[in-house]
């Protein structure tokens, strides 16, 4: 008997008999970009400075998923600002649509970018959402959740250390007004390919990534005040300064 994921994978294949031609509701086209009117404060984001004299066959060779992290180390603002431009900073536009770094079927640009900031130079410890129309960072959240996204993360340490925590979620309707069912194999494609950014800028900037993909999504949903339905956690990815002599796992 097929499990779910062999049912979705039968079901979401393109056969040339199941292919139409397709007509878009353009006025049922979902918002592009999100904000929170509750936002606590917006923080302008420093201009990204990436660094110029880096090799991309050799940030290639040297990639590595880093776990261990120098607590004592915070990230800077500035380094933040790098990353997340990285990630899905605006590079080019045309007419309402905004490109980013990274691909994005359709050009519909369905995931989102909070973060759980736990020693940022400059940000109060909590969870910030990344509007890269703005290329600014949304306050949602005071405190320090990393006991709670840790236990989340089936208790993987390194949430608990690393000073930042990228937290990426989909809003499903703007890939689905597109590709209907199919939207769900292109927004893990999507993810895919940000967090490859995410781990080639660090490498450039000396830092360590880690991405997960091993979570409970209801709790890591409620911490970022998204419903697991129209909106719902994909993927996540811990950032820090490497210890001195940790081990690089692939």
């Amino acid at each position: 008997m097929d499990g779910v994921g062999d049912r979705f994978q039968k079901e979401t294949k393109y056969r040339p008999r199941s292919i139409g031609v397709q007509r878009l509701n353009w006025e049922a086209k979902p918002a592009s970009f999100k904000s929170h009117e509750e936002a606590l404060s917006i923080i302008p984001l420093p201009e990204p400075e990436p660094k110029q004299t880096n090799d991309l066959w050799q940030l290639l060779q040297d990639r590595r998923s880093r776990r261990t992290y120098d607590r004592k180390r915070p990230l800077s603002l500035g380094a933040l600002s790098v990353l997340l431009w990285a990630t899905q900073g605006v590079t080019a536009g045309h007419g309402e649509t905004l490109f980013r770094t990274a691909p994005s079927a359709g050009a519909l640009y369905p995931i989102e970018t909070y973060l759980f900031a736990r020693a940022i130079e400059d940000l109060e410890t909590g969870i910030y959402h990344f509007r890269p129309e703005h290329f600014d960072l949304e306050y949602l959240c005071r405190g320090d959740c990393s006991p709670e996204l840790t236990l989340a993360a089936l208790g993987q340490n390194m949430v608990e250390t690393a000073p930042v925590t990228f937290l990426w979620t989909a809003l499903i309707e703007r890939s689905k007004w597109k590709y209907e069912q199919r939207a769900y194999r292109y927004i893990y494609l999507d993810a895919g390919h940000i967090a490859e950014n995410l781990y080639l800028a660090g490498e450039a900037l000396g830092m360590g990534v880690c991405t997960i993909g091993a979570f409970f999504d209801d709790p890591v949903n409620a911490l970022l005040g998204v419903d697991g339905k129209k909106e719902f956690i994909l993927y996540m990815a811990t950032v820090g300064h490497p210890r001195k002599g940790s081990h690089r796992r692939g």
